[in-house]
């Protein structure tokens, strides 16, 4: 994949990659064990998340306190 397309598919998508989306929505018809697998992937994505609020924190305050905005908004 070329890279503007490749930075392009970065730049819509959130945590989750489309294809995720439709899986754990249980939209697409995927054995148990991908769903597992998937499942796994995305934890790991959210466990990473960490060393990017880290990174924000010292170079990007003003990016993070977006990211806070959006994540921990009242419902």
């Amino acid at each position: 994949m070329c890279m503007a397309k490749q930075d392009a598919d970065m730049a819509e998508r959130g945590l989750l990659t489309d294809r995720e989306r439709e899986i754990v929505k249980g939209e697409a018809d995927v054995s148990d064990d991908y769903r597992y697998r998937v499942a796994s992937r995305i934890r790991n994505k959210i466990d990473r998340i960490d060393d990017d609020v880290t990174i924000l924190e010292e170079h990007r305050a003003d990016l993070l306190e977006e990211l806070r905005e959006v994540v921990c908004e009242d419902d």
